[in-house]
């Protein structure tokens, strides 16, 4: 029986074979998860309906089985017909959630583009593909190192 939260097999055996460095991407229900992914990554598909899993229900299980040392996002582009003019509000439920998590970690930004060239590296593991309806809700997770 697990004590941590995340619960599902899949994920759980590709996070046991990952190790320091390897990126998990939560992807919302718009990224093109089935082209720009790593040569590595496996996809899991938690979108069941609109809005059903959201990324920030994923992340707080994905931080209560594996350490994290880095948390890059997607920066909302101004040039499109998609653009935001402040950050996300899922934003600000990801920094609660990493508090929550007991971790000291800022989100870095990476612009859009850059952001899609950061997830096709051969680091890339995992990409869990939510339902999450909200815009620039992606996020990359670096895995860190175990110290206890």
């Amino acid at each position: 029986m697990l004590k941590h939260r995340l619960l599902h097999p899949a994920i759980n055996e590709i996070l046991a074979r990952a190790g320091h460095h390897a990126r998990i991407l939560i992807a919302d229900g718009n990224y093109p998860a089935s082209t720009k992914k790593g040569p590595n990554a496996e996809l899991v598909c938690l979108n069941l309906m609109p809005g059903v899993v959201t990324c920030a229900q994923t992340l707080e299980a994905i931080l209560s089985a594996v350490p994290i040392d880095r948390v890059h996002t997607m920066m909302y582009t101004k040039d499109d017909p998609y653009t935001l003019d402040a950050d996300p509000p899922v934003w600000e439920d990801y920094r609660a959630i990493l508090k929550r998590a007991g971790l000291d970690l800022a989100l870095e930004p990476i612009d859009k583009w850059d952001f899609y060239k950061a997830v096709e590296t051969p680091d890339h593991i995992l990409t869990i593909q939510t339902a999450d309806q909200q815009r620039f809700a992606n996020i990359l997770l670096s895995i860190g190192v175990r110290l206890e």
